[in-house]
């Protein structure tokens, strides 16, 4: 499947969490499709995957080959970064652990290796010190492969100008949460976009066709370096910026529809 985006713009990549989902089959996968082929298909109908799975434990190296393997040149793997890392008292003692992750495999993924994702628990508040020292300690890049990073804050604290400007000095984006009850932190601090949507239902595409619209719309202005007028920030206002690299992920809301919609929003973004 072609990328999205035009050449004046940021690639935009659509995805959802994950493919190993039973009520994805039949429903989103064909009926007797082989589970060892899921990932193919979904690959093929997507552009960008978030994996969960490396956020509760360690993966083997030849894992990431192989999801290297059976997807298509283009398409890219976010990763979460392990809780181990994150769900601890003093961020600044994570460098051990951070350094296990970055070193155990993912570069196998090569050019399919997109941002990580450093997720951190709703009770996690700000704490600059400690924050900035956790931001120091991510590494730029392992085996000649550039890292990119993101940080999914989900405590009110961080929707704050210090929080904001702490991220734009380490390059690393603020993932922005859409349709949720975290707080929203759409402003820009990295080369790229990272978002995470949580408002599917039951309904048959998950979205209605005015959601899609907008979300569409704000995946458009994010890759011309915009930032869409509707989203909250938190930090000083910017000026447009150059072209961005957008990733958007059907995550939580009504799982079983979650591929409908990023089929859709793909479609849209066309």
């Amino acid at each position: 499947m072609a990328e999205q985006g035009k050449a004046a713009e940021g690639r935009i990549r659509i995805g959802i969490g994950g493919w190993t989902f039973p009520p994805w089959r039949g429903r989103f996968y064909p009926a007797g499709l082989a589970q060892a082929k899921e990932l193919a298909y979904a690959a093929g109908q997507l552009t960008a995957i978030e994996i969960n799975g490396t956020y509760y434990g360690s993966q083997k190296p030849e894992s990431f080959q192989r999801w290297h393997d059976e997807t298509p040149d283009g398409f890219v793997f976010t990763l979460k970064g392990p809780r181990f890392t994150t769900n601890r008292r003093v961020l600044a003692e994570a460098g051990p652990s951070i350094e296990r992750f970055v070193t155990g495999g993912i570069t196998r993924l090569g050019a399919k290796l997109g941002p990580i994702n450093w997720q951190f628990m709703p009770t996690k508040s700000f704490e600059p010190e400690d924050f900035a020292a956790f931001l120091s300690l991510l590494p730029r890049d392992c085996d000649g492969i550039t890292l990119r990073h993101a940080v999914e804050v989900r405590h009110p604290s961080f929707a704050c100008p210090e929080f904001v400007a702490l991220a734009r000095r380490h390059g690393v984006a603020v993932i922005t949460a859409g349709d949720s009850p975290y707080p929203q932190i759409a402003d820009p601090t990295a080369p790229f976009a990272y978002l995470r949507i949580m408002g599917t239902t039951e309904m048959a595409g998950g979205y209605d066709a005015a959601a899609i619209a907008r979300w569409a719309a704000r995946a458009r202005d994010l890759a011309e370096g915009r930032v869409p007028e509707d989203l909250a920030c938190a930090g000083v206002p910017q000026p447009p910026g150059p072209p961005r690299d957008v990733f958007l992920f059907v995550i939580g809301g009504f799982k079983e529809a979650n591929p409908a919609a990023a089929r859709a929003l793909i479609a849209a973004c066309a």
